[in-house]
């Protein structure tokens, strides 16, 4: 379903997919440059469904916002939306107390991990090809929602920041690498390798919330 997150001054527009009794519901935070109707994000929260959980997409900015090539940059400004789409989720008729995960991809990593180390109720945190670094050391050493990252074993460059980030988590936590993906994880198989990672790690850490 469409809904609409109040953020501050501005209103997001998000997609809210529920399945039957869900274990529990994730936020995605998407990269610089993408959106709600990311592809790959997309693909992800459908396998995330087959597992019995909930998904938010939503976009991070609006329109006017994206045109400003910094703004995809500003990482606080990511984690504030994120902070607010959470708020929204905890609000809502239908996912009230509903366990809460977030996942990021690129940018969107970073804001994900900030919001978990300012979100106590945030249960798992799963990184796609993500920015964990960009989150700043301070935050990352605040954490304490499990951590599951992922990246793909080509993308160099990404594997060595996510490792230096992985270090300064206190978490519970792992890094997965996925053999053959690059930074989009574009390879046949790949994309669909980091989805069921992702699902097994949400769907042990919100087991383990429910009563």
């Amino acid at each position: 379903m469409e809904v609409q997150i109040p953020a501050a001054k501005v209103s997001l527009q998000g997609t809210l997919t529920l399945p039957d009794n869900p274990l529990g519901v994730v936020a995605f935070a998407h990269g610089s440059g993408s959106s709600r109707h990311s592809p790959r994000n997309r693909y992800v929260a459908e396998v995330l469904h087959q597992h019995r959980i909930a998904t938010l997409l939503f976009d991070l900015l609006t329109p006017r916002e994206d045109q400003t090539y910094a703004t995809r940059f500003d990482i606080a400004l990511l984690t504030e939306r994120l902070l607010a789409a959470l708020a929204w989720l905890a609000g809502n008729e239908e996912t009230k107390g509903v366990t809460i995960g977030c996942f990021g991809a690129s940018t969107g990593a970073a804001a994900a991990l900030q919001a978990a180390a300012k979100h106590p109720g945030v249960a798992a945190v799963v990184s796609r090809g993500g920015r964990p670094d960009l989150a700043g050391p301070q935050a990352l050493t605040l954490v304490r929602a499990p951590t599951l990252l992922i990246v793909g074993g080509r993308d160099d460059v990404v594997i060595d920041l996510n490792r230096q980030a992985y270090d300064l988590l206190g978490c519970e936590k792992k890094l997965e690498i996925v053999p053959g993906a690059t930074h989009l994880f574009e390879e046949p198989g790949t994309l669909e390798s980091a989805a069921e990672h992702a699902a097994r790690w949400f769907e042990m850490h919100f087991q383990g919330t429910r009563k």
